[in-house]
């Protein structure tokens, strides 16, 4: 299954980096970094890529396959061989499980502190205009009622 760079990934939500960082709809600025490091180191791309396919039902399919090949062709005796080969497959896969899932606390963890800092310059900015409103009512206040210092009181 293919799917073209302005279409949304069918998987979900895909952060390999030749997609992420070749693609025109706009991501947010932890995605893009996150992309950009793990673009630079081919054991990451590697992983991504083993992860991806590991994760499709293309994967699925062609174990079901072998499989049922392995088991009917060229075991004979209760499948010792086989059951050794699948036990290393899942200790690999479960490795790059956790690769997956250590990418992705850390790319949860890059988007909070972005977030973060982003609401923070928000409040600030907020803060700044309140209180720019709260000076020009009361400079409009004095002026338009008077009081002390009024250009009524001349």
């Amino acid at each position: 299954m293919t799917t073209s760079r302005s279409q949304p990934n069918r998987l979900g939500p895909q952060l390999i980096p030749h997609t992420v960082l070749g693609s025109t709809q706009p991501h947010h600025p932890a995605v893009l970094d996150e992309a950009r490091r793990r673009g630079e180191d081919f054991q990451l791309r590697l992983a991504d890529r083993i992860t991806t396919f590991a994760g499709s039902m293309s994967f699925v399919y062609l174990h079901a396959l072998l499989f049922a090949v392995w088991m009917l062709v060229r075991e004979k005796s209760p499948w010792p061989t086989l059951t050794l080969v699948v036990s290393l497959e899942a200790i690999f896969l479960s490795a790059f499980v956790m690769i997956g899932q250590n990418r992705q606390a850390a790319f949860q963890q890059a988007k909070a502190d972005h977030d973060f800092e982003a609401e923070e310059l928000e409040l600030k900015t907020n803060t700044d205009l309140t209180r720019q409103i709260h000076a020009l009512t009361e400079e409009v206040h004095r002026r338009v009622i008077g009081g002390p210092g009024s250009a009524g009181d001349r």
